[in-house]
């Protein structure tokens, strides 16, 4: 299944990205070994996700084909929980977010996340029984409201990734809205895109090209 991308985005970069996001999409309860505490310590709450759904994604992934609907329903339950996604939205649109009425930011924000499903329909095939994530020392101020947390990314018989989580305080606990993977930060590309896109067609020129590509 091709990448919905936006047109001159690195597909390379798309996929890589991906394929580290499966870290926060658990299958099941079922497959959970950790708890995972939103409340807790920002690096042991990027462990305990990424640890139970990497093993629950290689569980699925031997037993079954993961069918679109199958992500759909996976991102849904178990990814969105723990991401802002508005935040997320918001930042890659970047100043064009405040033109756009009510409506439209919600129509961009369901827009990005169809774009963000059906990645992943691509990033599972990434996963192998030997890929692994080991979380490097945090560095930050736990106390902060806003860090960062690394990791490493083994992917077999590929070259190691580094990976860096922005995460957010709210009210109901850390919220992951960012990802840096070798450099290279997730909303920084999504805004370049964003911003191309907006010049050309406006905001709803930007949703009408999300949803075509979501097709």
């Amino acid at each position: 299944m091709p990448f919905p991308i936006l047109p001159n985005f690195p597909a390379a970069f798309v996929r890589l990205i991906f394929s580290t996001l499966l870290a926060l999409c658990a299958i099941g309860p079922v497959h959970a070994q950790e708890p995972v505490n939103p409340k807790g310590a920002p690096a042991d709450f990027v462990k305990a996700v990424s640890n139970n759904a990497l093993d629950a994604v290689k569980q699925k992934k031997g037993s079954q084909t993961i069918t679109v609907a199958a992500i759909n329903e996976i991102v849904n339950q178990y990814v969105l929980p723990y991401v802002n996604l508005e935040k997320t939205t918001q930042l890659s649109a970047g100043r064009y977010w405040r033109q756009a009425s009510a409506q439209q930011q919600q129509a961009l924000i369901q827009a990005f996340k169809g774009t963000l499903i059906r990645t992943y329909s691509g990033a599972f095939n990434q996963v192998d029984s030997r890929s692994a994530f080991q979380m490097q020392p945090f560095r930050g101020d736990a106390s902060a409201d806003d860090v960062v947390v690394r990791s490493t990314l083994t992917q077999g018989n590929r070259p190691s990734v580094g990976i860096d989580y922005r995460l957010e305080k709210t009210p109901a606990g850390w919220k992951i809205y960012d990802l840096n993977v070798e450099g290279i930060w997730l909303i920084q590309n999504y805004r370049n895109q964003f911003a191309q896109e907006i010049s050309q067609g406006g905001i709803d020129g930007l949703i009408q090209t999300l949803n075509q590509r979501n097709k």
